[in-house]
């Protein structure tokens, strides 16, 4: 089964989840690029997912469909959330562009409680596969 066909497996309300995630973390940041001012972070932002998105999908590819793949998120969304919440707080963005930002920055921060959840249940023996192919 395809990493694909098991978040298809998932409840409504994470499929929809991870939609969001695809706009809010993936594409969204994609307008940072307009700004000059933003245009690092939007890198930044860039090479993040990149890195998260390629080790999720090499720890699918060993594990499978388990709690422990939201460990890359911790990773690189970690110090990523921590950039952006420093270069908001400057205050010295177009409007447009720290609206952008703080949505990038709400939509990484619900992920990581989610990842820290699940990472932590994972290392205290959670091993439970997340997606189960139909019978």
């Amino acid at each position: 089964m395809s990493m694909q066909d098991a978040m298809a497996l998932q409840p409504l309300w994470l499929r929809l989840w991870l939609n969001w995630m695809m706009i809010g973390a993936f594409v969204l940041p994609l307008g940072l690029l307009i700004w000059r001012q933003t245009r690092l972070a939007a890198l930044f932002i860039l090479a993040s997912d990149i890195l998260a998105a390629l080790g999720t999908g090499w720890l699918y590819n060993k594990l499978g469909y388990v709690k422990l793949l939201g460990l890359p998120h911790l990773l690189f969304w970690t110090p990523l959330a921590i950039y952006l919440f420093i270069r908001l707080r400057r205050g010295d963005l177009p409007k447009y562009a720290s609206w952008i930002m703080m949505i990038t920055l709400a939509t990484i921060v619900i992920s990581l409680a989610f990842d820290y959840t699940d990472v932590l249940r994972y290392a205290f023996g959670n091993r439970t596969a997340l997606a189960l192919p139909p019978a």
